[in-house]
């Protein structure tokens, strides 16, 4: 089978793509059966120089696919840190979301992609932005064991509401005891994280904790009253 241009924009092939595009400019913007455009295959396989180079042909920074994936969201999620800096320098939305609500910023927590998340940070990512069960970033790096995303959204989120509850009542607090991810329990009720939240089977994050974790959360929170 020979390889489609699809295939050489995510393998950065972009001798070959320069030639076909001199033939055809038309194929800058032409879709695949996925409604993926080349920017979105190279944004994937984290070819700058390619993406750099469709861009300079105004291809758009922002195009979505069929499930409403754009270049950004592909690369944060596929950890390829110059192609985000590049589309988020270019003018890509850092708050677009595909059909589930996963935004570039909810794939990188939970990859735990830290200097991706940072730079989406630093232009405004919203630190809150929910999917559509109502998870939000913070939720998804407690529940995964990520513990420098949580200190990072903590630091950058003057904003950050760490009680948010996902779509079964649970904050990331919640998460955190239940996967048993001891210093990232402890860590959000240092800042302030709420240990008698209930979620929608009336259970707080206590009960979900290890004896042992629960002993030691009380603790902080003594410590904090």
């Amino acid at each position: 089978m020979s390889e489609s241009i699809y295939d050489m924009a995510y393998l950065g092939k972009i001798t070959d793509i320069r030639t076909l595009l001199s033939e055809n400019e038309l194929l800058k913007t032409a879709t695949d059966n996925n409604g993926r455009m080349l920017i979105h295959w190279a944004a994937l396989g984290g070819h700058d120089d390619l993406v750099r180079y469709l861009l300079s042909l105004d291809v758009p920074v922002d195009p979505t696919d069929d499930m409403d994936m754009t270049p950004l969201i592909m690369a944060a999620s596929a950890g390829r840190e110059k192609v985000v800096n590049t589309l988020i320098n270019e003018g890509a939305n850092v708050n677009a979301k595909t059909q589930q609500g996963h935004s570039a910023l909810q794939y990188a927590a939970s990859k735990n992609w830290k200097s991706i998340c940072v730079a989406l940070l630093e232009k405004d990512a919203n630190v809150n932005v929910t999917d559509n069960r109502g998870a939000t970033p913070l939720h998804r790096a407690a529940s995964k064991g990520n513990i420098a995303i949580v200190e990072l959204l903590i630091e950058y989120g003057r904003n950050l509401d760490i009680d948010s509850k996902d779509a079964d009542g649970n904050s990331a607090l919640h998460l955190a005891c239940e996967e048993n991810r001891v210093d990232e329990a402890k860590l959000l009720v240092k800042h302030g994280a709420s240990v008698s939240l209930m979620n929608k089977q009336k259970k707080t994050p206590l009960n979900l904790a290890s004896p042992g974790l629960e002993r030691q959360l009380k603790e902080i929170q003594e410590h904090l009253s």
